[in-house]
């Protein structure tokens, strides 16, 4: 290592970026991580909210009530029907830092991003990036490559209605590998409808359309059969609520900050949790616990307030404490005043829905005090596990350093000793921890929470997570199933999920829990070494190799060295996310995979076998090929 008097710091030193330079240097600083579209909060969806969030703001400005989004294997274009850039500054406004029209106006106070970055991080970050602008009968075209301008024609006349047209392609230097996953895109626009009612976006010409706001969203994600009272909804200029309560364990929330989903909470959310508690033990003059009024509690809130602050770059968790920067009034009085007068008023004239809630109130305070016993015994029992077994290998974000990295931490379940031995050996100390599980678990298809602290597994999980209490305490934003890609290895998966699905359904729904896969097959000669997912990827392998190969097929991960896992636990690592879609029910699909083995699951297997060759059912493990013969 090179000393202090050895390393030459002079004015040569001294660099100065370019604002293109910046981005693509530091591109986390402007979209969070990269990815490879694989999680909804990869990259390149963030490209895509950055030029939408430009014409949503039309739309708030009442210019536009429509936007069509195409996306296409590698590019993805967005057109709005508001004003149009001014056509004089349509190259300023993609490619100068701090340049925009939001700084001097009024009704753009209370947006997300007033830093003029949005759109030029797009232009740095695409390989092709395109901007149209048609205003009053004219357009004004550019176009760029990672921020360098390539084509600058003058103005021409158009019949082209009023608005902006952006097309880019995510550069594939920075965005490696990336592929579109349609749901998360989807999943974007409808949050952009609920959020503002009366808008219509298409993707692909498919529409996305909302009347009715937050009470919309949330009967998109709960079900209808499950819910114990009709949804309630209030809605002002700057602040909507929906919330209704439902036969389900835990609480799940959805929070907007300036049409920015919240998905960590912050302070608003947390107003949300305590406004409800403050107006139910007004309203039934009873000194509920504030777990069992929140226990099945299903609510979404958006407000809009100027220059919010959040804690994080990627803007998942709102830390202002205050409505307006002159600190008038706080957050939390604004919330909670409202709900305690709208919500009492709201249940003395629906004394059916008061009725409906306070029986769910009280079916949960029987089971908090049922279980009350068995969850100390069950916590001690956890602490001793904690200590002695070490089936939790923690990692340093929640060791007490490192804070400021919990968002990417990523806690991986294995099966067996060998598995999370390697994993443990090859992780990343810092962000990733390992559990180890002993066995199968139990199928906890219809049975109760009691389970979860009877069982040691699932007992030992909850609390490495932090979820018995909800989501507020989750300790890592990755929950990541990672067992053998065999028979055993897929029921240990659905086992895990069921799990999930049961007794903690926002984990999943959310989208922190994931099936990590890892490879089938290792394909090398005496030059280089590819790994391989599938039967496909192997035989590419081959013919990519030529001449003799040797071909090993991992049987399961004990088999992986550490330092092979490396590679497939890093920066590419692949990741199956669990998602729901709107129209899941979860509990006709778990009764349906893990409930009695009724006839229409047997004619479902039946009808999916499907048979193998030998040397798949007998893989050998290691194996020579001549490629060049078998071509």
């Amino acid at each position: 290592m090179a000393t202090p008097e050895q390393v030459v710091y002079d004015e040569n030193s001294i660099r100065s970026l370019d604002w293109r330079e910046h981005i693509r240097l530091r591109p986390g600083m402007y979209i969070g991580k990269l990815g490879d579209g694989s999680t909804p909060d990869d990259g390149i969806y963030v490209l895509i909210k950055e030029v939408i969030d430009n014409s949503i703001d039309e739309f708030v400005m009442g210019a536009g009530n429509r936007i069509d989004v195409t996306v296409a294997e590698r590019h993805v274009s967005v057109r709005d029907y508001g004003r149009g850039i001014p056509l004089g500054k349509v190259v300023d406004c993609v490619s100068r830092i701090n340049t925009g029209g939001k700084y001097d106006s009024e009704a753009f106070k209370k947006s997300v991003g007033l830093n003029g970055v949005g759109t030029k991080a797009v232009n740095a970050l695409s390989a092709r990036f395109e901007v149209v602008s048609y205003r009053d009968g004219a357009c004004k075209r550019a176009v760029f490559s990672r921020g360098e301008l390539l084509e600058d024609p003058p103005e021409a006349p158009t019949d082209e209605p009023n608005g902006t047209l952006v097309v880019f392609e995510p550069d594939p230097e920075i965005f490696r590998n990336y592929r579109f996953q349609r749901e998360y895109i989807e999943e974007l626009l409808w949050k952009y409808a609920w959020l503002n009612a009366g808008l219509t976006l298409s993707l692909n010409g498919q529409k996305y359309k909302s009347a009715n706001g937050l009470k919309d969203l949330l009967e998109a994600k709960t079900e209808a059969d499950r819910l114990r009272y009709p949804i309630i909804h209030f809605k002002t200029d700057d602040l909507e609520i929906a919330l209704t309560h439902a036969s389900q364990y835990g609480e799940d929330y959805y929070s907007f900050v300036n049409g920015q989903h919240t998905t960590m909470g912050g302070t608003h959310q947390a107003a949300l949790r305590e406004g409800v508690v403050r107006a139910v033990k007004e309203f039934f003059k009873k000194d509920y616990d504030p777990s069992d009024i929140r226990a099945g509690l299903i609510g979404a809130i958006a407000v809009r307030i100027q220059e919010p602050v959040f804690e994080s770059q990627t803007k998942t968790k709102l830390g202002s404490q205050y409505v307006d920067p002159e600190q008038t009034r706080t957050i939390r009085s604004w919330i909670v005043d409202y709900l305690k007068t709208e919500l009492d008023n709201f249940l003395h004239r629906n004394s059916d829905v008061a009725e409906a809630m306070e029986q769910r109130i009280r079916e949960a305070e029987r089971e908090r005090k049922d279980l009350a016993g068995i969850r100390k015994l069950a916590r001690d029992r956890a602490k001793k596990a904690a200590v002695y077994n070490k089936k939790l290998r923690d990692c340093r974000v929640h060791l007490g350093r490192n804070h400021d990295r919990a968002q990417e931490s990523t806690l991986f379940i294995c099966e067996g000793d060998s598995a999370s031995g390697s994993i443990t050996k090859a992780r990343d100390v810092e962000t990733q921890a390992v559990f180890s599980l002993r066995g199968k678990p139990l199928n906890c298809f219809g049975l109760t929470k009691k389970v979860v602290y009877q069982n040691e597994e699932f007992n030992l999980i909850q609390h490495a997570l932090n979820i018995e209490d909800g989501l507020d305490g989750l300790r890592y934003n990755r929950v990541v199933i990672a067992t053998d890609a065999d028979v055993d290895g897929m029921h240990i998966r659905l086992l895990l999920m069921t799990f999930f699905l049961q007794f903690f359904p926002e984990l999943v729904r959310h989208g922190h829990v994931y099936v990590l896969q890892t490879p089938l097959f290792r394909v090398r000669n005496k030059q280089r070494t590819i790994y391989c997912y599938d039967e496909q990827e192997k035989q590419q392998a081959i013919e990519t190799l030529g001449g003799k190969v040797e071909i090993t097929r991992f049987k399961g991960l004990g088999e992986i060295s550490p330092d092979e896992f490396e590679a497939f636990i890093g920066e590419d690592m692949r990741l199956d996310p669990v998602r729901l879609s709107q129209q899941t029910k979860i509990q006709a699909l778990l009764g349906y995979y893990m409930g009695k083995n009724t006839p229409q699951r047997q004619e479902f297997i039946i009808g999916n076998l499907r048979l193998e060759d030998n040397r798949d059912i007998e893989p050998l493990e290691e194996e020579v090929v001549d490629a060049e013969a078998t071509a």
